[in-house]
């Protein structure tokens, strides 16, 4: 245990060490002010009638209150949390081959999988911890435009969606790590990013988005356009096995697989 907790403050230091934490954390603040953003048009149309095509983009989301606006955020997360949590595993991952570290790494007197998985957990604390901000920072954007239906209840609702369809979010990144671990560097699993984020907007339209994984965290948060639910059963089985599957193939890569 200690000896993961080292790996785990090793990789933290790696982290910080990079621009990744500062790239994700400037891209995440774009989700409430844009959303507060959408809000204030919304609530003053005059001004979005000045604008024009701004009001008509506007309007998709609904009207200006709490409701519509923790909806926004949640829909945020589990679409752009697609791109983003994996980018930040993808790096995790991805540098120890880009930069030649993987021998070195290798050579420590730590198993593999102690090493995987203090990656994994690295990266879901400061995904996590992303999620956090947006949702503090969101809920700052949403008190200053005096948003109204504003209950404890209607707030406390709209916090658990967003906390559930960013903890899916997370959870299907794992597989993120097996591609880039496959490819030895960033760019496959860039590429199976893009291809499963416009996979999943086609599933969903397509009725059978409650059977394709990255397709779930959207569907919860109300992302087609109904109301955002509970999970289904089958739904949270068939993301979990994905996640399941991620993280132990990536474990099971990094025993077996040559990694010189």
């Amino acid at each position: 245990m200690n000896k993961l907790f080292a790996s785990i403050s090793v990789e933290f230091k790696k982290l910080f060490h990079s621009k990744i934490p500062l790239i994700t954390l400037l891209t995440f603040m774009l989700i409430p002010f844009i959303g507060g953003f959408f809000m204030f048009v919304l609530k003053h149309p005059d001004f979005a009638e000045a604008l024009g095509f701004i009001s008509t983009k506007a309007q998709i989301i609904g009207s200006a209150d709490w409701p519509s606006y923790l909806s926004l955020l949640a829909q945020a997360i589990s679409i752009g949390g697609l791109i983003i949590f994996g980018f930040i595993i993808s790096w995790i991952f991805g540098r120890e081959y880009s930069d030649r570290t993987i021998k070195d790494l290798l050579a420590l007197p730590l198993s593999r999988s102690t090493i995987v998985l203090a990656k994994f957990l690295t990266s879901f604390i400061w995904c996590l911890m992303l999620s956090l901000f947006v949702l503090l920072v969101g809920l700052l954007v949403g008190m200053m435009l005096d948003l109204p239906q504003g209950s404890k209840g209607i707030v406390a609702e709209g916090i658990i969606v967003f906390a559930v369809c960013a903890t899916l979010t997370v959870l299907l990144s794992t597989p993120v790590a097996l591609v880039a671990s496959i490819g030895r560097g960033y760019l496959s699993p860039l590429g199976f990013m893009i291809f499963t984020l416009i996979l999943a907007q086609i599933v969903a339209v397509a009725g059978y988005g409650a059977y394709f994984p990255w397709s779930i965290p959207a569907l919860a948060s109300g992302a087609a356009g109904n109301k955002a639910y509970i999970v289904e059963e089958v739904s949270l089985i068939i993301l979990l096995f994905t996640s399941a599957f991620g993280l132990l193939s990536t474990m099971l890569w990094w025993r077996l697989a040559d990694q010189c």
